[in-house]
């Protein structure tokens, strides 16, 4: 049950995902004079280290954080080549998108990269913070941030992180499942919040809470944001996830948005000697309810530009859909 740490998996083009849609929602969100509270159900350690033990024995921040960092310091210059359209294109022969430049990088990574920055000296890359730590450096002095963690390992670290802060009542650090702990929260006081979810789907029951939760939270709290992120693998589970969340926000009479990144093939290959071998993590999505209307418009600038850097083969694309 307590296998999974995110601590090998920080950087990783999942976490560039949605943590780029955690920064462009927040900096929306918070424009409002009223208090925000803020929700994180899955909250793991706050923080990692990206040239320690855990994130250099999977390697998996050279293919996220890292390699868009690294293309852009290197200043690649913008190409495009003739390419069968993406989900996230008009149909038909279309330009595969250009790799960036810092000049033309689109607004909500700049915003992420700005903020994994400041967590650094200039110039270095070791540590990279989880939702815990972006969320809190966004919040004003009003709002209020609650983690939810019931790893043992990770909820001391965790604790022990967010007490550097110093930030007193405004983070409260629970050691609850933040599937059920998130009930008694809802709704909040000021009758805003953004409840963001992350859970490690290591277990296979997680698909179905996840849905569970987010049901039982639109019947205490509609008005809220839901931001649930998802792996899309070939799992029947995976693909439910958005397909539920899309029913409940549609009966509820919500809007929503459903934006994915895909970085290579999904199907297993064989290696030379014919050994099956498993791609890892080839894609991604975040299903939002209730997302802020400047969204779409920032992730469809985004998005295209992530698969032009992460791509790993002719099958990367995105997508950003919604509706209500």
């Amino acid at each position: 049950m307590f296998s999974y740490r995110h601590a090998f998996h920080a950087g990783n083009h999942a976490d560039v995902l949605k943590h780029t849609v955690l920064v462009a929602m927040l900096q929306h969100l918070l424009q409002k004079d009223t208090a925000l509270t803020v929700f994180d159900t899955h909250a793991g350690a706050g923080l990692y280290r990206l040239d320690g033990d855990y994130a250099e024995t999977s390697g998996e921040a050279a293919n996220g954080f890292m390699r868009l960092v690294k293309e852009l310091e290197n200043g690649t210059p913008a190409t495009s080549t003739e390419a069968p359209a993406t989900k996230g294109s008009a149909a038909g022969k279309v330009k595969t998108p250009a790799k960036p430049t810092l000049d033309d990088l689109a607004p909500a990574l700049k915003a992420y990269l700005e903020m994994v920055a400041s967590f650094n000296n200039k110039g270095s890359h070791k540590v990279y913070p989880g939702s815990p730590f972006i969320i809190q450096r966004l919040l004003g002095d009003r709002d209020k941030l609650k983690l939810f963690e019931i790893h043992p390992t990770d909820i001391k670290t965790l604790a022990a992180n967010i007490a550097q802060l110093e930030a007193g009542r405004q983070v409260a650090v629970l050691r609850e499942d933040g599937f059920e702990g998130i009930k008694k929260f809802l709704p909040p006081p000021a009758r805003r919040a953004l409840v963001f979810c992350d859970p490690s789907y290591e277990i296979k029951n997680d698909y179905l809470r996840v849905v569970a939760m987010v049901a039982d939270s639109l019947t205490r709290f509609a008005t809220g944001t839901y931001a649930v992120w998802y792996p899309i693998i070939p799992r029947p589970e995976a693909h439910d996830v958005p397909r539920k969340l899309k029913t409940l926000a549609t009966k509820a009479g919500r809007s929503w948005l459903n934006a994915t990144l895909t970085v290579k093939n999904s199907k297993l290959l064989s290696d030379e000697a014919g050994d099956v071998k498993r791609p890892g993590l080839p894609a991604s999505g975040m299903f939002i309810i209730n997302p802020p209307h400047t969204l779409k418009a920032a992730l469809q600038l985004a998005l295209p530009q992530l698969v032009a850097v992460l791509g790993q083969d002719q099958h990367a694309t995105f997508s950003v859909d919604a509706g209500g």
